[in-house]
């Protein structure tokens, strides 16, 4: 049986020389000092036919033979002997030396390695399991290779600057989008400190937060995130800075859009019909041959401008209600007594409170039950079109409260105006009471959302409040 040791990445036979591993040198000098496992197993080879060979050499040279027979005879029996003993040995030493060559690869970092040539016994499964751990730490490798390189791409790619300090705040680690900010590349900021860098203040204080910061090679408002990663055991910190000039920058040019849209809406509702009457009755005041009814014309036509300049101030008021909204001052407020009491200002339509478990909030009561009231109202404005009903309730999850308040509605047509300042679709509307909603309820950390109910008609308002450590049900 013989071994051989395959190297799958060069389709050839292998031989390493097994001294270039780094015994110990009290180890070392062991191995000289006692003979090899291979020699020992040639002396007891040879010892162990030694009886048979002095028999064998007695009857030969006792025997009736002449003297060149018996010459010939002991040296074909000498040659088998020592041949069969350097064979025997050669059949041991052969496989655990091509063993030890594949170790020594495997040590070296060299999974290509495979070895062939042994089937069945100790031996065999001896192979097997090599060739199976070698097989398994290529693929190991391959994979972090692989998984390396996708890092290394997304890194390089990504839009965000990334920097890693080791313990001492020495950079160890930038990508191309750090470059940018820095201005500089990679081989010029690695091993500078923190502090040269200008970036002390992002491995200080907290972990998330945003900042106005001026950057050799861009300036504006950042995102900042700090993560502690370990690497040889050590503190690492990883830094990513964002630039969120731009993306506020398109939500703020938005956003402006939208208001002017809206502005625009409502002026011209008001301004269009005052410009016309006004300048219909100074066209009437001009005729020297007036009508008999002229002074009744005039009277409605300054009804008109009074009107809709009343309707131009309420809408002032509103947009300065909008933009000038209090925080909220939070104290313990017991839920079920807010929806009752929002709910009984709805004289319109009954309203069916479902009752939920009791439970006391940390909020501003005045704001939480302006916020009900209004939902309560358009849910009522809806459910009178089409002779349907309205429900509010209320249920815990995890640490957040929902509120729920549904209508037998003809359901929301644009849901994407919904939460716009001054949208409205109802004739009289403000197109403020959502918007002003949303900002009640981000103002105590929750959120506000309409959709068309999945089962029957109408719409859900649903309103999502953290439960505060305070808060606890009610007794």
């Amino acid at each position: 049986m013989e071994l051989e040791a395959v190297n799958h990445a060069t389709v050839s036979t292998t031989t390493r020389d097994t001294t270039r591993a780094e015994p110990k040198p009290r180890l070392l000098r062991q191995s000289r000092s006692r003979l090899s496992h291979e020699n020992r197993i040639l002396l007891l080879v040879l010892a162990s036919g030694c009886g048979a060979m002095m028999l064998a050499m007695f009857l030969l040279w006792s025997g009736n033979h002449d003297t060149g027979t018996k010459w010939s005879l002991t040296f074909i029996v000498v040659v088998m002997w020592l041949g069969f003993a350097f064979a025997l040995r050669s059949a041991v030493a052969r496989p655990l030396q091509t063993l030890s060559n594949m170790m020594a690869a495997l040590g070296e970092g060299d999974f290509s390695f495979r070895v062939r040539g042994a089937s069945g016994g100790a031996l065999g499964q001896l192979t097997e399991e090599v060739n199976a751990l070698s097989k398994m730490l290529q693929e190991q490798r391959l994979g972090a290779v692989e998984a390396g390189a996708l890092l290394t791409t997304v890194m390089t790619e990504i839009d965000v600057a990334v920097f890693a300090f080791d313990g001492d705040r020495k950079l160890r680690l930038v990508n191309r989008a750090g470059e940018r900010v820095m201005a500089q590349n990679a081989e010029r900021l690695l091993g500078k400190s923190a502090e040269e860098l200008a970036l002390a203040e992002c491995l200080e204080g907290e972990s998330a937060r945003t900042l106005e910061k001026i950057f050799p090679g861009q300036s504006g408002r950042w995102g900042v995130r700090r993560s502690v990663f370990r690497q040889g055991g050590k503190p690492h910190y990883m830094v990513v800075i964002a630039d969120l000039s731009r993306a506020l920058r398109e939500e703020e040019r938005q956003a402006w859009q939208r208001l002017v849209r809206v502005l625009g809406h409502e002026l011209n509702n008001s301004l269009a019909p005052i410009c016309s009457i006004a300048g219909s009755l100074e066209d009437i005041m001009k005729r020297e041959a007036r009508a008999a009814d002229w002074e009744d014309d005039l009277r409605r036509g300054l009804r008109v401008i009074v009107d809709r300049s009343d309707a131009l101030g309420r809408f002032m008021r509103d947009y300065s209600r909008l933009t000038r909204l209090p925080k909220p001052q939070l104290r313990p407020t017991e839920l079920g007594v807010l929806v009752r009491a929002a709910v009984g200002v709805e004289q319109r339509l009954p309203v069916t409170i479902e009752p939920g478990p009791d439970v006391t909030l940390e909020a501003d009561p005045d704001q939480l039950q302006q916020l009900l009231i209004n939902l309560v109202r358009n849910a009522v404005d809806a459910a009178l079109q089409t002779g349907g009903g309205v429900r509010v309730s209320w249920g815990m999850n995890g640490s957040s409260l929902h509120l729920f308040v549904q209508d037998d509605g003809p359901g929301i047509a644009n849901p994407g105006n919904l939460f716009v300042p001054f949208f409205t679709t109802k004739p009289g509307g403000s197109g403020i009471g959502l918007a002003l909603c949303r900002q009640i309820a981000e103002a105590h950390g929750g959120s506000v959302s309409l959709a068309n109910r999945a089962v029957g008609k109408g719409c859900e308002a649903v309103v999502q409040l953290p439960l505060q450590s305070s808060s606890q049900p009610v007794s």
